[in-house]
């Protein structure tokens, strides 16, 4: 029962959404208010962009003073400095429904009366390095952190970590994050071969026929692309076990353990001439000093 005309007042993502989700519930209109401009907006441009070409309209420098069951007063604002200001002129809209899309704030009121939990000003929770809150036992992460990156992918990461370090807490023991590979980038990269990789021409629905329901607009990759693309992955820094290094080698010095356990180097074979170092695609191999042992793991 949203109504004819709703109004949407907010800039950012979560308002190009709620506008055109209005659209596909049956508004006939929908129209985003706005306090700043088009250049001063969190959303991404391309969801302006969309949203403008199923119909949406913006009103940008406006902000919402006065509501009404029919109508919406708002007041136009102009930019200084980079801020809103109001100018003391009011307009009226009509419009049936309001959905307010602005601001987005974490609930951490249920964690006020324990004892050893600090607050930041926003709300959010103070933790230490292993993601504890003040409390013993009570963990944290996402959204419920300071930080101005609140996203799924921080949030997923988060979740990640505090799993291991609630796990160290309830077997009582101490977990240390183990040392990550130095990053491989693509300088380091020794491509003796290419890959045929055409940009594939992405389906896209017309504005008219993606408002009249909730189907995908912009199409993906269907399970064969999909599996293409996976295997093109090179993993850098990391052995995907290509066989490039094995075959290259000319003095046998590289053997083989089988799928999923990589390779093994003979040093008492291995002449140090760097052709297995100089083929490896995605720099998992490192030239070092002859080491003490004399057979290692690749790793």
């Amino acid at each position: 029962q949203i109504g004819r005309r709703v109004a949407i007042y907010g800039g950012g993502n979560t308002a190009m959404d709620a506008a055109r989700t209005a659209k596909r519930l049956g508004a006939d209109e929908a129209l985003i208010i706005y306090r700043r401009d088009r250049e001063h907006m969190p959303a991404h441009d391309f969801e302006a962009d969309e949203a403008l070409s199923e119909g949406i309209k913006i009103h940008w420098l406006r902000t919402i003073r006065d509501l009404d069951s029919t109508s919406v007063t708002v007041e136009k604002m102009d930019i200084k400095d980079g801020k809103p200001v109001p100018t003391g002129v009011f307009e009226t809209l009509e419009a049936d429904s309001v959905i307010l899309a602005l601001g987005q704030a974490t609930e951490t009121e249920f964690l006020q009366g324990i004892e050893g939990i600090q607050f930041e000003n926003d709300g959010t929770v103070v933790v230490d390095q292993q993601m504890m809150t003040g409390h013993a036992g009570i963990f944290a992460g996402g959204d419920m952190l300071p930080g101005e990156n609140r996203s799924s992918t921080i949030a997923i990461g988060h979740g990640k970590k505090a799993a291991k370090y609630i796990n160290a807490y309830l077997t009582k023991q101490a977990f240390a994050k183990g040392e990550k590979h130095p990053t491989a980038g693509y300088r380091k990269l020794h491509m003796w071969y290419e890959t045929e990789a055409p940009q594939k021409e992405q389906d896209k629905l017309a504005p008219i026929e993606a408002i009249r329901s909730f189907d995908e607009i912009i199409g993906g990759l269907d399970e064969k692309e999909a599996r293409f693309e996976a295997q093109r992955c090179l993993s850098c820094g990391n052995c995907f076990e290509c066989d490039g290094c094995f075959g290259a080698c000319p003095e046998d010095a590289i053997i083989k353990l089988g799928k999923g356990n990589r390779y093994k180097f003979n040093y008492d074979a291995c002449t140090g001439c760097a052709v297995c170092f100089e083929q490896c695609p995605c720099h998992a191999i490192e030239m070092i000093s002859e080491p003490v042992n004399a057979t290692t793991d690749v790793k």
